[in-house]
């Protein structure tokens, strides 16, 4: 079992950073067990706080990548962790980092994090944009936003994050943290959530980029029906020639219908281009 975390020895919890210090040790190997990490393995820690993930993960593997923004929090992880050569702190905002600098030869990366509430949707598509080279990502989050992530179509929690989600990953909620377990305790519960990026996605879109903004234009006035919502894409007789019911509001379609909607935008796309030429 992992040892209780003392509290955070005297650094104040940033509100600007989004900074709610895990400390219960149950919790913490409960964590553990799910990333499941060994020393063969490309880790990697964004936002390590003060080193509550970060110690257990060291421990079994030896070799750890972490991603900190909180400059105060660096000298304190150094001091901390001096014992471990393997431990490479990375000075930096996780939301402009480039990932792809610790991929190795031949390994996908592990990624992990008790990421920031105000951050962490952002913060997730920045990472989708790097599936092919993650294996799995660990995250800690609003109980609000893994309910998103996992929803399916037909219920309210269902959206742009959702399907964005969904096309890259297989999503699985894994279980709920309270705010007891957090210095300062948040207002909200928390979860942790296992994204696993496909090795060939299952529902492959023409253009990534036109999928997204088809989403987009769907759910930005989510209350109103696909006639509308997409008007300015395509028009009624062209959705329901694909076999899109029009009168439906965008949380009834499932990713195989809104890849199905954007390839077809696509095409109209090329061919309008192609006519012009």
């Amino acid at each position: 079992m992992s040892k209780h975390i003392p509290k955070a020895h005297g650094h104040k919890a940033r509100k600007r950073f989004g900074q709610n210090f895990l400390h219960d040790g149950y919790t913490i190997d409960r964590i553990v067990k799910a990333i499941h990490p060994r020393d063969d393995q490309c880790l990697v820690e964004i936002g390590p706080g003060m080193g509550a993930i970060t110690e257990p993960i060291l421990e079994a593997c030896g070799r750890l990548n972490v991603v900190e923004l909180d400059r105060d929090l660096i000298p304190i992880l150094r001091t901390r962790f001096f014992n471990y050569p393997g431990l490479t702190i990375h000075e930096g905002d996780a939301l402009k980092f480039d990932f792809s600098q610790l991929a190795e030869d031949g390994q996908r990366l592990r990624i992990i994090g008790n990421l920031p509430y105000n951050i962490s949707t952002p913060l997730i598509f920045h990472l989708l944009s790097y599936h092919a080279l993650v294996q799995d990502m660990h995250f800690m989050l609003q109980k609000e936003v893994v309910e998103r992530l996992a929803a399916v179509p037909g219920t309210s929690d269902y959206g742009r994050l959702s399907i964005m989600a969904q096309y890259y990953c297989k999503v699985e909620p894994l279980f709920i943290v309270g705010p007891e377990s957090f210095d300062p305790p948040p207002k909200v519960d928390s979860a942790i959530v296992r994204l696993s990026p496909y090795i060939e996605l299952p529902h492959p879109a023409k253009s990534v980029e036109t999928l997204q903004r088809v989403v987009r234009e769907a759910f930005n006035m989510r209350r109103k029906t696909l006639r509308n919502t997409l008007k300015n894409l395509m028009d009624a007789s062209q959705l329901e020639a694909i076999g899109i019911d029009t009168s439906l509001r965008p949380e009834k379609l499932t990713l195989q219908e809104y890849v199905r909607i954007a390839d077809a935008y696509y095409d109209q796309q090329q061919e309008q281009t192609d006519g012009s030429e």
